[in-house]
């Protein structure tokens, strides 16, 4: 062999080796870390019982008060009500005071109402309803009646003798997370066929936040008491927050409770949309079937009318909402 021969010989059998070596050598997966999610549903522990009864006679209190209307007598005897309930419950209360001018031209005082549980802690979830009730029954047939305040027992007490009750069970089973109730004011005070005079406290609420800590996400309950109550989820809940929802119905429906579909309602302009428009990721649990008056069941069709009364409420309905509400806020583990 000559010297040049013998030279390639060797280069070619060293790289060859090399090659091989390469080969053979396994390489070490790239170490993933497991981010875990923000918050999850973690069942177990035991669950507090929600007291409907309760929940009921809460509703019918603040309809015996009257329509819950700025200026009248019925509307702060209502406020003052709900402000000591909260506080009897053991939440750190405050009011957020504001005016605001309506669709009539009027400059009306408004409250919002807040009670806080665990307030220094920085992860909190929010729970909201509207307290007001709407000054007009513009959806009545009789176009005598429309300038009568409608009673509001499922437009607005419903949903606020929930987060009373709910507030009765929080403040006696401690939660290992901060939870901030707001009853917003005004929401209900718009003309058909127009935004301007919708949901007037909670707008006041996004552009002056007095929370000290922002909330993960929100839960808001309107018109949730009817006998009948169907809740899907709601279209704008779904394109703000879809994940807060899937956690829920599915949470809902692991518990067999069948007023949670998964079908999607049309978009509802409510309290929840002037919160996600300020980044305060917030759903609707709403019997969206009731908006428009125009069910095929007659019972039914009392959505902004004199027939919003107790009636229609149910202690049943109040239980399978509260126990889901219940049964969610303390499976929930925020991280």
């Amino acid at each position: 062999m000559k010297k040049s021969m013998k030279y390639l010989f060797l280069i070619i059998t060293v790289t060859s080796l090399v090659f091989i070596s390469g080969c053979g050598k396994k390489e070490e997966p790239a170490v993933v870390k497991e981010t875990a999610p923000a918050f999850e549903i973690i069942k177990g522990n035991k669950v507090p019982q929600f007291d409907s009864l309760e929940a009921f006679e809460l509703v019918k209190k603040q309809v015996a008060f009257g329509p819950r209307v700025s200026g009248t007598p019925a509307w702060a005897s209502t406020k003052e009500f709900l402000s000591n309930r909260l506080v009897q419950s053991g939440a750190v209360v405050k009011h957020q005071d504001f005016e605001a001018k309506v669709p009539t031209g009027e400059t009306l005082k408004f409250t919002n109402i807040i009670g806080s549980f665990n307030p220094e802690a920085e992860k909190r979830i929010l729970l909201c309803a509207h307290w007001d009730s709407r000054p007009h029954a513009d959806q009545e047939a009789d176009k005598s009646l429309h300038n009568k305040p409608i009673p509001g027992a499922n437009d607005g007490a419903s949903g606020t003798a929930v987060l009373l009750a709910m507030a009765d069970v929080i403040g006696k089973n401690k939660l290992d997370y901060g939870v901030d109730i707001v009853l917003f004011d005004a929401e209900d005070y718009g003309k058909s066929g127009s935004l301007e005079g919708y949901c007037i406290g909670s707008k006041y609420f996004a552009a002056n936040n007095p929370l000290t800590h922002k909330p993960l996400f929100g839960i808001l309950l309107d018109l949730v008491g009817d006998k009948e109550a169907i809740y899907m989820r709601e279209e704008g809940s779904v394109r703000f927050a879809s994940d807060v929802v899937d956690l829920v119905w599915k949470f809902a429906q692991s518990e067999g409770n069948s007023r949670f579909k998964d079908f999607v309602s049309h978009p509802v302009y409510d309290d929840h949309i002037p919160l996600n428009e300020v980044g305060i990721r917030t759903i609707n649990i709403i019997d969206a079937g009731l908006i428009g008056a125009d069910s095929k069941d007659p019972r039914r069709n009392y959505w902004h009318t004199l027939k919003d009364n107790m009636d229609n409420i149910s202690a049943s309905t109040l239980y399978d909402l509260g126990r889901v509400l219940t049964g969610f806020l303390y499976s929930l583990k925020i991280n």
